[in-house]
């Protein structure tokens, strides 16, 4: 069992995924510490709707499929994975690219989708997140845990209309998230990101914090698509 502390430097988002099920008893122990997430005023209006082999299951698995093949082909057209560096097989783009193309053409294989959702009590607005998102960290940490990866989408919001039926979804119900989860065909480890010194601020806005800095043997990666 890792620790808090190295589960929150090396969660990846995994998406290629072997094809061992996950055991309903490490699942309950993943939802378990999903729900221990705070929420506002502790209403804990998250639900999750877990999809995993049953005929709705493979129905449900097989829109959102849909959808992740549509939605990833225009990202790839509009951010360029097709160029630059990307004609490089070798290059962290072209990487990325086969990655993804084989997490959309293979989704309906991915042994557990969850959905976490929100049950609005009130008019929705921009901080109804904030009640949900933490619960889903907890998921994937709680995931990473015990072996196994995934990662947040929102690509199931070009086809909710469709799932809502599907799935009989009430009207105060919203569709927060789609995890994919299952054992990492690949591994987890250490997380590439900006140098802290870029992205903490002391006292006022672009002010250098100069106790923000990185660990020894810190490795990087710029913000957005490579280039």
């Amino acid at each position: 069992m890792i620790s808090l502390l190295e589960g929150l430097a090396t969660t990846r988002a995994i998406r290629r995924y072997t094809d061992d099920p996950i055991p309903e008893d490490d699942l309950a122990t993943i939802l378990w510490h999903a729900t221990r997430a705070p929420s506002g005023s502790n209403r804990q209006p998250f639900r999750f709707l877990v999809l995993r082999d049953s005929e709705v299951a493979r129905e449900a698995k097989a829109v959102l499929g849909r959808s992740f093949r549509e939605n990833w082909g225009a990202k790839q057209r509009e951010d360029g994975y097709d160029s630059g560096s990307g004609l490089d097989d070798t290059s962290p783009k072209a990487r990325m690219a086969r990655s993804m193309q084989h997490f959309v053409d293979h989704f309906e294989a991915t042994p557990v989708v969850v959905l976490p959702c929100y049950v609005s009590y009130r008019i929705p607005n921009a901080y109804d997140g904030a009640s949900v998102y933490p619960a889903c960290q907890n998921l994937l940490l709680a995931a990473r845990a015990l072996g196994y990866g995934g990662v947040m989408t929102i690509w199931h919001a070009f086809v909710e209309a469709e799932l809502r039926e599907l799935l009989g979804l009430p009207d105060d119900v919203v569709i927060a998230a789609t995890i994919p989860l299952g054992k990492p065909a690949g591994r987890h480890g250490p997380v590439r990101r900006r140098p802290v010194g870029e992205l903490i601020y002391e006292d006022r806005w672009d002010a250098p914090a100069p106790w923000a800095v990185d660990p020894e043997g810190t490795r990087f990666t710029g913000a957005g698509p490579p280039g």
